[in-house]
């Protein structure tokens, strides 16, 4: 059963003084019965900051623990660590769709102190990245490019204070921020659905984290938008994990400063996969 076990987090933000993962270990009892755990985005942050030591050292523990790991750890890319994998998005048998979450924004993190700056070099970016068959491929990796030119701002800070003081200016100062805030976590789903519409219409359930709200939002149409929170206070995380048939979301549970899959929330069962002849 282990192997067939898939398991979906994201948003570890490891490194980031915020973050509840202080050690990698907390991580593991989430693994001990998967065959593979896809960390979907912003499981670190790898773009330029003023503490390249700490990015050097954080992203080797982050290789180690994948080389150790009991099961099979697939990365995705997310706004906070965009060169992390090759993986911006994965499609998974039942109709699943796998991304970060923050290419629903135009500007990325609208909340944000960045966000300006994140629209202008979107939009430069998707104008510069080659034509394909796939828009949402030439998209993802317009998003990525422009995420890299965005620097670390507190996520590099390690003086507690400073880092408060830091968090609070990139992120709800001033107050209108906090309506920005509200504002994508109450249109988020919406703007999900909307790319499923474009972009990958056969989808029956879209995965994501970025906005670390997390939530599961039913749509009319019978697809499913799944946002699996963050590891980071004060909203919580959720866990998605599937099989051939069934696709399960828990809580994570904390205990003993370890995390681990807690009560189902939700099921539904999967399309099984086609059948080639």
């Amino acid at each position: 059963m282990a192997q067939s076990l898939t398991r979906i987090i994201s948003d570890l933000h490891y490194g980031d003084k915020a973050s509840l993962v202080k050690d990698l270990g907390q991580i593991a009892p989430l693994l001990h019965d998967a065959g593979r755990v896809l960390l979907n985005g912003d499981t670190i942050d790898t773009r330029t900051g003023p503490n390249p030591a700490h990015t050097a050292r954080i992203r080797e523990e982050i290789d180690v623990f994948i080389r150790q790991a009991p099961a099979e750890l697939v990365l995705l890319t997310g706004n906070h660590d965009p060169d992390i994998s090759s993986h911006h998005a994965l499609e998974l048998p039942g109709g699943l769709f796998v991304t970060h979450g923050d290419i629903v924004f135009d500007n990325i993190v609208p909340w944000g102190r960045d966000a300006l700056i994140a629209g202008s070099l979107v939009n430069a970016q998707r104008g510069d990245v080659t034509r394909s068959a796939d828009e949402l491929t030439r998209l993802l990796v317009a998003h990525r490019r422009a995420c890299a030119a965005i620097p670390q701002r507190h996520q590099a800070e390690r003086h507690g204070l400073r880092y408060l003081a830091s968090f609070l200016t990139d992120t709800i100062w001033p107050p209108s921020r906090v309506w920005h805030i509200l504002n994508s976590w109450r249109t988020f789903p919406h703007l999900a659905r909307h790319l499923l519409d474009e972009h990958r219409p056969q989808a029956r359930f879209m995965v994501s984290g970025h906005t670390h709200w997390p939530g599961i939002w039913l749509q009319p149409d019978g697809r499913v938008i799944i946002n699996t929170g963050s590891f980071c206070p004060p909203c919580g995380q959720v866990v998605v994990e599937f099989d051939a048939e069934h696709l399960v979301v828990r809580r994570v549970r904390r205990k003993s400063g370890d995390f681990r899959p807690g009560r189902v929330i939700a099921e539904f069962a999967l399309t099984p996969a086609p059948v080639s002849t």
